[in-house]
Parts: structure tokens; sequence; C-alpha cells
């Protein structure tokens, strides 16, 4: 028997959906329903149902008459209906006001949702079909349309109707979004491929589809053919100030700043669109790493609580090593484009102390208490399996070409991991575990690589960037940064830098300190993070001369500093250091020899 879902909006005002579920054939002994504490690519318990309000049930009795039942909340995430021999109705609220790609959104412009956050799980029911109807009059305006990756039963030309999934984790891992949006439509390797935009922009679609589709068929084909999905849609909602991306089976919620999106005549490449095409890539390359090769633990999720792995550096990290090379051998971006990029990457691992502290292992396993709850002391001691795992990635393919003469690369890793793992785990549902992975890598390679994954996963020792870079022809440097806005990226004249050790943001009253790196100058001056900097050598400061001010100074020279502690005057004193080289910068030689040439045109290779 189908589980029914119908979702609709409630209250537009209040950011209120109501649903309604209807159960055929309930447990006898009381149906029990919960909803996900988190969803899947987002490793944070997110409490879904703390938005849950106003659940209520209802029984059909033979003549057709509903009865009230009563329904029992169990703990945080779970209810319980009383026992019914018929069919049963629960209609309850969710409050949707959350813009992320991670929850549910409603108001006047637009309505999306996870099926983690409105769709109540029916507990013993789990793998019967399950469909949601969407009414088309039911929405704030007739032009409204909706997109999702559910397979459709009955639909008019908005989309509008019934749709169905096969389980309650297709159900959930297939989001909707419904909205006055515009569209543009592509095939990659013969499939059809759907980007919406959501918000208000200006964005040339016709260029957007065909970046996108080189993006898509360089995926596929590196896998290899078919993909593993009949359709896919890219769903975006264009803001202000956004970024962001989540990844689902055949499908993506992507929020971007609507700056970022390429405007029809213009035919440069900007650095917001280049970060847009990347998130695209990232989330497009999961729907292989992540939504079908998993990580042992995953298959399948427990949506109840945390799923400890420690392989998300693999899954992450190489999916962010990906994202960028897709760009680069698609030809979206070029050489200099990509080592800038890399460069980026590379700072942010460098930055603070976090990767002489933790390592990626214990990264990835700790992500559930310490990366999605970075405070002001994150920079000390994490480093993300994102930014530190797509270097690791990078030196792995490396290393990999470098000891077989390019005869085997990384890709082969990918490649296996597929042909084991992913193709099949629709029918087989397997995971990847922690050692196979490993041992997999070495079997793909045909080299052992313990040592290396011993240095790169389980210890802080830093990883051979440089040396992995000349194996391409490829110059490093790391130098300290000229201000607070240097990301990264090649200088030719270097310059000896003072450093304070602290981030900072503007305060009405001076210099707020976000966050104090243990053991450098202010740290070591008695500073912390959330004082606020009012005076330095008696004169007042603010954000738009700090960076300036602290190269005024000579190196270990005392320098006063009056700043305020909640409501407590501080007077401290700073001695100002030589600024650490934590900022990277890559190029290609001028004059490559023929075998850096030949290393460097087998990693571009299409």
């Amino acid at each position: 028997m189908t589980i029914h879902y119908q979702v609709r909006p409630q209250d537009i005002g209040a950011h209120v959906f109501a649903v309604r579920l209807d159960i055929a054939q309930p447990d006898p002994a009381g149906q029990q329903l919960q909803l996900p504490v988190w969803i899947p690519g987002s490793y944070l318990i997110r409490e879904f149902a703390r938005n849950v309000v106003q659940i209520q049930a209802q029984g059909m009795l033979p003549n057709g008459q509903l009865m009230p039942l009563n329904v029992q909340k169990l703990n945080k995430s779970s209810w319980k209906v009383a026992p019914f021999a018929g069919a049963i109705h629960i209609n309850y609220e969710v409050y949707a006001f959350d813009l992320s790609v991670r929850g549910a959104y409603l108001d006047q412009t637009r309505a999306f949702f996870n099926g983690t956050s409105v769709c109540l799980q029916v507990l013993g029911a789990e793998q019967q079909a399950h469909q949601l109807s969407l009414a088309a009059g039911s929405w704030p305006a007739d032009d409204w349309q909706v997109a999702t990756g559910l397979t459709a039963i009955a639909l008019d030309e908005q989309g509008f109707g019934r749709y169905q999934a096969a389980n309650y984790d297709e159900l959930i891992d297939c989001p909707v979004e419904i909205a006055p949006f515009s569209d543009v439509r592509f095939t990659a390797c013969g499939v059809p491929h759907r980007l919406v935009i959501s918000g208000r922009h200006q964005a040339d679609l016709a260029r957007l589809a065909q970046d996108l589709k080189a993006i898509c068929e360089y995926q596929i084909r590196l896998f290899g053919e078919p993909a593993p999905f009949n359709d896919y849609t890219f769903m975006t909602v264009a803001v202000g100030d956004g970024y962001g991306g989540l990844e689902h089976r055949n499908s993506t919620a992507l929020i971007c700043s609507r700056g970022d999106l390429p405007k029809i005549g213009e035919t440069e490449q900007s650095t917001g669109y280049r970060q847009f095409l990347g998130l695209c890539s990232h989330e497009y390359f999961h729907s292989w790493n992540v939504k079908r090769i998993k990580p042992a633990v995953f298959a399948p999720y427990d949506l109840q609580q945390e799923n400890y792995t420690r392989l998300l550096w693999a899954f992450e990290g190489i999916t962010s090593y990906y994202d960028d090379l897709t760009l680069l051998r698609t030809g979206l971006i070029d050489w200099t484009q990509y080592l800038q990029l890399l460069a980026q990457t590379a700072t942010q691992v460098e930055r603070g102390y976090g990767a002489q502290r933790q390592t990626l292992e214990d990264s990835s396993l700790d992500t559930w208490v310490k990366y999605y709850r970075q405070d002001e002391n994150a920079p000390n001691e994490l480093v993300s399996y994102y930014t530190k795992g797509a270097l690791v990635a990078f030196c792995l393919d490396m290393h990999i070409r470098q000891h077989t003469h390019n005869q085997r690369s990384l890709d082969d890793v990918m490649q296996l991991l597929w042909a084991r793992y992913g193709r099949d785990f629709g029918h087989e549902g397997v995971g990847v575990g922690e050692a196979q992975w490993e041992a997999l890598a070495c079997e793909a390679s045909g080299l052992d690589l313990s040592v290396f994954f011993d240095r790169a996963l389980r210890s802080t020792q830093p990883l051979p960037l440089a040396e992995s870079l000349a194996y391409l022809g490829i110059d490093s440097q790391c130098r300290p940064a000229l201000n607070a806005q240097d990301k990264g990226g090649w200088q030719d004249t270097l310059i000896e830098k003072l450093s304070w050790g602290v981030r900072y943001s503007a305060d009405p009253a001076g210099i707020k300190l976000t966050h104090v790196l243990r053991g450098e100058a202010a740290a070591t001056a008695g500073l912390a993070a959330g004082d606020v900097i009012v005076a330095v050598d008696h004169l007042r400061v603010n954000a738009a001369q700090f960076d300036g001010l602290q190269q005024v100074f000579t190196a270990n020279t005392p320098v006063q500093i009056h700043a305020f502690r909640r409501d407590e005057l501080l007077q401290l004193t700073l001695l100002p250091q030589k600024a650490r080289c934590d900022t990277w910068g890559f190029r290609l030689k001028s004059e490559a020899g023929q075998a850096e040439e030949i290393n460097r045109n087998a990693f571009v290779i299409k």
C-alpha cells in the first residue's frame, strides 16, 4: 500500500506548511511516526522536529466518518498514534523559514522543502511506495511552478499534481522547489538535465546550460556511461549574498549570490561565476561519490543519530579536488585560474593552527560536534576535511602518477570504487569500509600507499604539496599575507610583514576580535576573542586603518593596547611579531622540461 503526503501552504505570512499524511494500513499496535534529526550531506544534528506543530490524527470508520485518535509524543522526534483498525490520516503543520538548502522555506515569493523537514517517517512502512501531492490552487500566484527529482505520476503543465518515490529514502532525497522560477534544459550524454533559478536575477541561461553541459558530460564519462540517473535537476535560489549546495541522487539544491550568475552579453568569466560553476561541479560529482559510493556506515543512513566515519576526507575532500579539476579539464578555466583556486585552498589550510593539531581522520569523525559548530577557537584546533582533503587528493593523485609513470592516477581509484561499490549500490546497498577504501586505492594504483595514508590522514605532518606541484612543472611559494583580504596567489615581490595574530570585524567602539591565534602576539599579550580594541598607543582605532596600523610598529617593540572585555577596560602590552608564511602562491614554470610537460598534459587529459 502507498503512503501518501499532501503539502500545501497553511499560513504564508507565518511561514507554515500544512501536511496531510494518509496511511492505509497502520500498525495495529499503534502507528509510530518520526522525523529525521539530520539530513544526509550535512553532518550535524539539526532537530527538524522542532518545527512540527499542531499534529492531530483521525481514523476512518467503516461508514466513512472520521474518528479523532490520540497522538502521544514519545521523544524529541517521535510520535505514536493510538491503535486503529482502519486507515488513518495525520494532519500537522511545519514552520518553514530556513533559507538554506537543508531545511524548508515558505513566503509569498517561493516555497522549498526537503522531505527530512516535512515528511514524517511511517515506521515499518519505509520500503513501501510513497506519493506526494501538490495541488495547483493552493499557492500564492498562477505563475508558480514545481521542480523536483521525484517521479511524475499525474501533473499539469506547471508540475503540480502527484509524484511518487519507491520508498521513504527516495522521497527524502528529492527536494522540491515551488516558485515562479526561470529554467533551461539541456542534454548531457543523452540524459535530460534542467536548471531552475528562483529569486530575482538576470542570468544568461543559455551560457549556463552550455557550461553545465560540459561539466556534466565530463563527469559522466569519467565514471563511465550510462549516468546513474534518468534525469537531473539543478535547483538554484539567487539571493543578495549566499553560497551553498546539498547533493541528492538526481538533483541538487543550490543557493548563490545573484551577482555570481553570468549576465546576457557578458563574455568574461567573473570570480563569482567561476565559484558558482565550481559549486555545481562539486554537487554533481557527489552523484557518484557519496550518493552511490558510500561509507559503510551510510548504507543505510541512521537518521535518528550521528553516523560516524573517518572517510569524509575521501567523500568531501576528493569531491572538492575534482570540482575545480573538472573546470580545468573541460576548458572552463585555464591553468592560471586553476592554480589561483588551488592556492586559495592551500591558504585556507595553512591559516591558523588546526592542521598542526587535528588529523584529517579526526576532523571527519568530529564533524558532528566541531566542523558545523565552529567557534572563536576553530582556527586553533580544527582542520577542514573539505580543504585539506582536497590537498590530500591532489598529493595522492601526483604520488600515484609519479610512481606509475602516469599509467595510473586517482581517476583509476574512483573508477574502481564505482565498479565495486557504486554502480550496483541501488541493488546491493553495500558501502565501503575505512580500511577497504585504502586497500582499494592500493589495488587500483598497484602501489603500497600505507606510508602516504599514515602521513596524510593519521598525522599532522605537512603534506608534500610543493613536491607534488613540482612534478607538473609548477613553482610554489608560501609567504606572509598582504592584508586581511589576501586569500592567496603568486606575488612577484615578497614583503616582510608584521602580524598581531588576530582576525577581526568592525565595531562601533573600534575593532572586535573574532579570533585570536594561539601563541601569536595578541594571545601572548592577553587579548581574547570577543575583546574590543578601542585604542592603540593611546589613539582611537577603527577597522579601516587596522591593517596598515599593524605595520607601523617594529617587531618586538611594546605597543600599548586598550580594550574592553565585556564592560571591563583592559590595558595590555603587545609585542608585534613577524607575520607567519601562511599564504600560498603557485605558477607554471616559464620553461618547463619535457618530462614536466608530459606530466602536465597527462594530468589534464579529458
